[in-house]
């Protein structure tokens, strides 16, 4: 991946999770239909059990980095950052469950976009090794 554009605290700028719920720490841009971001595994990650990440975080990393996604379009238009829920995560396969100082890299494809509704399809790596994939389709409350 290139250079991430938002990384550490200026992150805070894309999505409205604060800590200790920030599952994304770097954002690489985007390019056509796709979105980069990225997260350093750390041990007092509080998704992290025994110096592993757990499923519930690579889930809410998935989400926060559609979120990130949205939140750069918004952050460009110099509009307000929408808050984003999950209404569904489908097709979830979790391969391995990555070590503390990992590094996680998460493509977020959007499929469909319609009013208020995006559906993605997202692949979380680590290296070369395929950590996660999913389908989640995401809500935006806008204000």
């Amino acid at each position: 991946m290139k250079e991430a554009i938002f990384k550490g605290k200026e992150i805070y700028k894309l999505i409205p999770q604060r800590p200790p719920i920030v599952m994304v720490d770097k954002f690489y841009g985007i390019e056509g239909n796709q979105s980069f971001s990225g997260l350093t595994l750390a041990a007092d990650n509080i998704f992290c059990q025994e110096g592993v990440f757990q499923e519930p975080g690579i889930i809410e990393h998935i989400a926060q980095s559609a979120a990130a996604r949205i939140g750069y379009i918004y952050h460009q238009q110099d509009e307000p950052v929408p808050l984003g829920f999950i209404g569904s995560v489908d097709k979830l396969k979790i391969h391995v469950l990555p070590e503390v100082g990992n590094e996680l890299s998460t493509v977020i494809t959007v499929v469909q976009e319609l009013f208020d509704i995006t559906l993605i399809s997202a692949q979380t790596t680590m290296g070369d090794t395929v950590v996660a994939e999913c389908k989640m389709k995401i809500f935006l409350k806008k204000e």
